[in-house]
């Protein structure tokens, strides 16, 4: 494939052509030997979960791509996992877009706990996955340890259904209160509750770091 020689190409949008895992598997075959592309955008193409295993392979070999969209395909449980673990391992990527895909909470959770030991990642987009209430705390203890995520999208994603409760609302609150990095994190569209808006007011209160809250 033309893109495992190509030493000039940095950018490359192919979003919206429906190019389903085999041509998914081959980009990652080529994205693992490139030492040019730095933004990727893939989003909108039917990928899988074999197609998000092999990019998640390709990233730990791949020094150069910063930027990847996978957003609106089809990742599950599996691809999800795969890429949190390229997360422990990747130290170049800095944005990367899983939105309306179909992760898990257990997913969600390895992502989260990538995250705390992750260096790099700067912007990540989790919008419309439904992760789940479980899992807040762990979200909660990736802001209490991550000091390079800037932008944490988690809208619609179900952390709180039907209102979060005392114990996952106080784990995020925690969190605001220790986490010293510069972050804007969206939690719009979660049916946090009351006790969940209470909680947050508080901890807005005393935050000096947070520079946008969406909820």
């Amino acid at each position: 494939m033309a893109l495992c020689n190509n030493n000039a190409l940095t950018d490359l949008n192919l979003a919206t052509n429906y190019l389903g895992d085999e041509a998914g598997i081959t980009l990652a075959m080529a994205l693992s030997k490139n030492i040019a592309l730095k933004h990727l955008n893939l989003r909108n193409n039917k990928l899988g979960n074999k197609a998000g295993e092999a990019l998640a392979e390709a990233l730990c070999k791949n020094v150069m791509l910063t930027n990847l969209d996978l957003g609106c395909n089809r990742l599950g449980k599996s691809a999800g996992k795969a890429l949190a673990e390229t997360l422990y391992k990747n130290t170049v990527l800095t944005d990367l877009d899983l939105s309306n895909n179909k992760l898990d909470e257990s997913a969600g959770k390895a992502l989260a706990d990538a995250l705390c030991k992750n260096t790099t990642l700067t912007d990540l987009n989790l919008y419309d996955i439904q992760l789940g209430e479980s899992i807040v705390k762990a979200l909660a203890e990736t802001l209490c340890k991550n000091i390079t995520l800037t932008k944490l999208n988690l809208e619609n994603c179900l952390l709180g259904n039907n209102g979060l409760d005392e114990l996952a609302g106080k784990a995020l609150v925690d969190a605001l209160y220790k986490n010293t990095t510069s972050i804007k994190l969206d939690l719009i569209d979660n049916g946090l509750g009351e006790l969940a808006g209470e909680l947050l007011a508080v901890a807005l209160c005393k935050n000096t770091t947070l520079f946008k809250f969406r909820n």
